[in-house]
C-alpha cells in the first residue's frame, strides 16, 4: 500500500514555494532537494544574489529536471485565483506553525537568511505562519521543516514498510531487530 493522502489534500494540491532574494545557491539547491522530498511544484526566486552566483548550485537530486526553478521580479505574479499566499516569518501577529492548517493550494513565501520579507508582501499574504524556535532557523532548513508540517498534517495511512524500501538510498539496507 503506498501513502495516502487525505482526500481534501490529494486533489490537485499545488505546492510553490517562494523565495525573496535567496542569500546563496547553497540554500537554493538544498530548497530544491526539499521541493523535491516534499512533491513541491515549483520553486520562484527573486532577488540578484542567487543569479549571480547559480554555477555554485547544489541541487544533488537534479530535481530540476522534475520541478521548474523560475526566476519571477513578483513572486506572487500568475497564481491562479485559487492558491493562498503564506508568508513564513517571524511577524508579530503571525501564527505559530504547529498551530496552522495549510490551504490546499499554496505558495509559502521565505525571506533570506540575512533579512526579511518586505511588509507590502506580508500584507499580500493570506496567511503569515512562523516556526516556533530559539532564533531563527537556516532557509533550507526552514522550508523542509514547513513542508514536512504540511506533508505529516495531510497523511493517511503510512506503509512503512514500503515507503522505506522505495527511498531509501540504494546502499541502505538496515533493518529494525524484532524485540
Amino acid at each position: 500500500m503506498q501513502i495516502e493522502l487525505k482526500t481534501a489534500m490529494a486533489t490537485e494540491s499545488t505546492v510553490i514555494i517562494g523565495l525573496h532574494n535567496p542569500k546563496s545557491p547553497t540554500n537554493v539547491g538544498a530548497v530544491m532537494r526539499a521541493a523535491g522530498c516534499y512533491n513541491a511544484n515549483e520553486v520562484r526566486y527573486n532577488g540578484t544574489r542567487y543569479s549571480r552566483a547559480v554555477r555554485f548550485q547544489t541541487d544533488t537530486q537534479n530535481i530540476q529536471e522534475r520541478i521548474a526553478l523560475v526566476e519571477k521580479e513578483d513572486l506572487t505574479a500568475e497564481l491562479a485565483d485559487d492558491v493562498e499566499i503564506v508568508c513564513v516569518e517571524f511577524a508579530v501577529g503571525a501564527s505559530s506553525l504547529p498551530r496552522f492548517e495549510h490551504p490546499q493550494k499554496a505558495l509559502y513565501v521565505f525571506g533570506p537568511e540575512d533579512g526579511s520579507l518586505p511588509q507590502e508582501l506580508v500584507d499580500k499574504a493570506h496567511h503569515v505562519v512562523y516556526v516556533p524556535t530559539n532564533g531563527c532557523m537556516n532557509l533550507a532548513a526552514t522550508v523542509n521543516v514547513v513542508l514536512y508540517d504540511r506533508l505529516a498534517k495531510t497523511m493517511g495511512a503510512i506503509d512503512d514498510h514500503q515507503q522505506v524500501i522505495a527511498n531509501r538510498d540504494n546502499k541502505n539496507r538496515l533493518k529494525v531487530k524484532a524485540v
